[in-house]
């Protein structure tokens, strides 16, 4: 009893003290915010029809459904043709600052009611990959994506090194006037009975907001550490807790999928991915799935590899290496499905989820390589500067910093 009592002791204080995985959930941060990102610049031309007044489905038959349902959507605030292209610039602003990880607590928040509010604005625009983004939208406010790969990362690091140096970091301004900001906004939705339906998402946004300012005050006030430390705990539970619900969610999704195609005629006779290649919406490229679909060998192949790889993949997260391979094999059949059957933003949030279980040893070597690379290429933009000489190298040639 006393052995399992000490490792439940230690499986708590794993959990309670430290958030897991903090570069895969960057990288998922990262994934989502930039195929969001992408999704809204390349459809800005065609805001007003997708989602704004223009649209086929109109305000009050969102209206309508959004009573029934009670999903969220900032969108029926109101009708007013200046209220979508602020709210939709908003949205592309957000998406950019995650991307960066510029206030990651608040821009995920942000982030998650863009996503929702457009989505919901109009159910019937969208496809698989748009269904993933809604539910990971949410799990991220939950998480502490910040913590590498950010700008709240190098900001952190800067204010440590100035205190372990004795210089004077000033206090933070731009934390305490957007939580004022988003302080008015709430009060005012909540005054004005503008909360968009539901009430899971405006709670969730009030307990973000209570708990960022009770995070301040700990911060400013409290005379001990043990605040602090119960705050971090319970973030880090909240973490956790999301992580394993983001790596649950995505084993459900290719465990669903592929028991579902055990069950279809196509799929067990080998020739379910011909179809696809030879529909009209899902031929970028008729040239290039001629070709991929002229073999029936390969197409059978991939067709039985597709089911197998998926109903299996959820199994082998106890085989690192197994699942390392299925894994690569998985987020290169999303890489081909964007480009043959021009679905890139379906396979962005595909592959943005399969991230999250990315062994951290290659997302290092990838951060490594990224660093190394962005050196080259400003060390070659720069300009050349001459190195301090020594007298006695006054006849040597000047040799820059750039060459």
């Amino acid at each position: 009893m006393s052995r399992l009592a000490l490792r439940l002791s230690r499986a708590i204080a794993r959990v309670t003290g430290s958030a897991f995985g903090p570069y895969q959930t960057a990288v998922v941060r990262i994934g989502f915010a930039a195929t969001w990102l992408l999704f809204l610049l390349r459809e800005y031309p065609h805001r007003q029809e997708l989602y704004g007044p223009d649209g086929p489905w109109s305000f009050g038959l969102a209206q309508q459904l959004t009573s029934d349902n009670h999903a969220f959507t900032a969108l029926l605030s109101s009708d007013s043709r200046l209220f979508f292209e602020v709210f939709y610039f908003l949205a592309v602003l957000t998406s950019a600052l995650l991307l960066l990880g510029w206030r990651t607590r608040t821009t995920s928040l942000l982030f998650m009611v863009g996503v929702l509010s457009l989505q919901n604005r109009s159910v019937f625009v969208g496809d698989g990959g748009d269904n993933v983004l809604h539910l990971m939208s949410f799990y991220l406010v939950f998480t502490r994506c910040g913590q590498v790969w950010s700008l709240d990362a190098r900001r952190a690091v800067r204010a440590s090194a100035a205190r372990a140096r004795g210089e004077f970091v000033a206090p933070d301004r731009v934390g305490p006037a957007l939580w004022a900001v988003s302080g008015l906004l709430l009060v005012a939705a909540a005054l004005t009975g503008r909360t968009g339906g539901g009430w899971l998402v405006p709670a969730l946004m009030w307990a973000t907001w209570a708990g960022a300012a009770l995070w301040w005050a700990v911060g400013r006030w409290a005379r001990t550490a043990e605040p602090r430390i119960l705050l971090d705990v319970i973030a880090n539970i909240l973490h956790n807790g999301a992580l394993f619900v983001i790596m649950a969610e995505a084993c459900l999704i290719y465990a669903t999928a592929g028991w579902y195609k055990i069950q279809g005629s196509r799929w067990q006779d080998g020739t379910a991915v011909y179809y696809p290649l030879h529909l009209d919406y899902f031929s970028p490229w008729p040239a290039l799935a001629d070709l991929l679909s002229a073999n029936g060998t390969m197409v059978m192949l991939v067709t039985y590899g597709t089911v197998i790889v998926q109903v299996a993949f959820p199994f082998t997260l106890f085989n690192r290496r197994v699942k390392n391979v299925l894994l690569a094999a998985m987020m290169t059949e999303h890489a081909v499905i964007a480009v043959v059957l021009g679905l890139p933003f379906f396979s962005l949030a595909m592959i943005a989820a399969d991230s999250v279980f990315l062994p951290t040893s290659f997302l290092l070597g990838l951060g490594g390589w990224a660093v190394r690379a962005r050196a080259r290429v400003f060390r070659r933009g720069a300009p050349s500067l001459p190195r301090p000489r020594s007298p006695e190298a006054d006849e040597q040639p000047r040799v820059g910093f750039g060459a």
